[in-house]
């Protein structure tokens, strides 16, 4: 019987065991109605260690992974490599948080053989929480980067609070997989034995190589050409790693091609759409600097006329917002593009001569004035700019 800032479970305890629950966990005695109605000091606090106790219970494998982008691509590409062997159960959506990681853990099942739990935080000390509730076998960090910079107060806080998943597994003597072609995680594991690690250049690890990306990224390992349908060279060590692993488990390696082969994103992330003439990268379900950085990066060179940006404002940042954005306007301009449109009051503030909106209702009303020109479209901001409604309105 969880709570949040506008509900109460616990009122909702004899209904749930009126429903056919076996038992209802409640943290107030106004609501224990009956002996089925079990009585803690906190419900949450309960939450997170009936998980523990679950997953110690269970005997699947756990991978825990975490990093500023790209976690949940990267856990779904990861899931659908070693489902083709194994009985997987992985973090659905988003749910990487201090409720949603019990959640996940709470559904491993008898059969369950491998259980990958994506964890996101947002300031220090979360991750390292998170991972004495899911106690990993195995651990992978995409990267760092900056995002939730407020919380965490800086990228180096954003380096210490995501390796916090390093930590655990190192104290643990536990495998972590690498990004060898990292400094950053090269720096923190150098002298850890148990790494496990992909790089493009670096011998000693397992070589994987990029071929190109002009929309969708294209691999090449041990002589196997691998076409996805992700967009984008920042999908590349994504990808890498869903290999990696499914290497480790021994997938053969047709399996892992098919599997990678056959992901298509959803849910706003890097999702291309075709609609009315227009060529869509639909990035829509967060950003953040680095994450915005390489998006636009890739849109410079893909192979396309015209090309037209709809950037939304970046979240989270705290005292460097206005310099963040404004260094992104300047990205825009020095890459080039043919029409660059910025919508909230972040973006509103930035010095530049292309088209800005104080809001989401300013820029819908001036598309409706001026369409914009039919071609290729990257749109792309934080979550709560919910920017996907351009597409209402193309």
């Amino acid at each position: 019987a969880l709570k949040g800032p506008n509900f109460n479970g616990n009122t909702f305890a004899a209904e749930a065991i009126n429903n056919g629950a076996a038992f209802a966990i409640i943290d107030e005695a106004d609501y224990q109605t009956s002996e089925r109605c079990l009585l803690f000091d906190d419900v949450l606090e309960t939450l997170q260690k009936l998980a523990t106790f679950h997953r110690n219970f269970s005997t699947a494998k756990v991978i825990s992974l975490t990093g500023s982008n790209g976690k949940t691509t990267t856990k779904e590409l990861i899931n659908i490599v070693l489902s083709k062997k194994y009985r997987t159960i992985a973090t659905q959506g988003n749910l990487n948080n201090h409720i949603g990681v019990p959640l996940t853990l709470l559904s491993i099942e008898q059969d369950t053989e491998i259980a990958i739990v994506e964890m996101g935080a947002n300031h220090q000390k979360e991750i390292a929480f998170l991972s004495s509730i899911a106690q990993p076998d195995f651990g992978y960090i995409t990267n760092f980067g900056k995002a939730h910079l407020e919380g965490f107060g800086g990228v180096e806080g954003v380096i210490k609070g995501k390796s916090e998943l390093f930590d655990y597994l190192t104290s643990k003597g536990k495998h972590v997989f690498l990004n060898a072609d990292d400094p950053i995680q090269q720096e923190k594991l150098k002298t850890y034995t148990k790494k496990i690690g992909f790089s493009t250049e670096d011998p000693q690890y397992y070589t994987i190589s990029f071929v190109a990306s002009n929309p969708f990224v294209i691999i090449e390992v041990e002589s196997t050409r691998i076409e996805t349908q992700l967009v984008g060279k920042y999908n590349f060590s994504n990808c890498c790693v869903a290999i990696l692993l499914g290497k480790y488990f021994n997938v053969p390696l047709k399996d892992i091609k098919k599997s990678i082969e056959s992901y298509q994103p959803q849910n706003n992330r890097s999702q291309i759409i075709e609609k009315n003439g227009y060529k869509i990268i639909l990035d829509a379900y967060n950003a953040n600097p680095s994450s915005m950085k390489v998006a636009l990066e890739n849109f410079g060179i893909i192979e396309a006329k015209p090309k037209t940006l709809v950037l939304g404002d970046m979240f989270e940042l705290g005292d460097v917002a206005e310099e963040e954005h404004q260094a992104i306007v300047d990205l825009t301009e020095n890459i080039g593009f043919d029409n660059v449109m910025l919508v909230g009051k972040n973006f509103f503030k930035t010095t530049t001569t292309s088209k800005k909106y104080k809001s989401f209702d300013d820029f819908k009303a001036a598309l409706k004035e001026n369409p914009l020109a039919k071609g290729a479209l990257l749109i792309k901001g934080s979550r709560g700019m919910a920017l996907e409604r351009t597409l209402d309105f193309l």
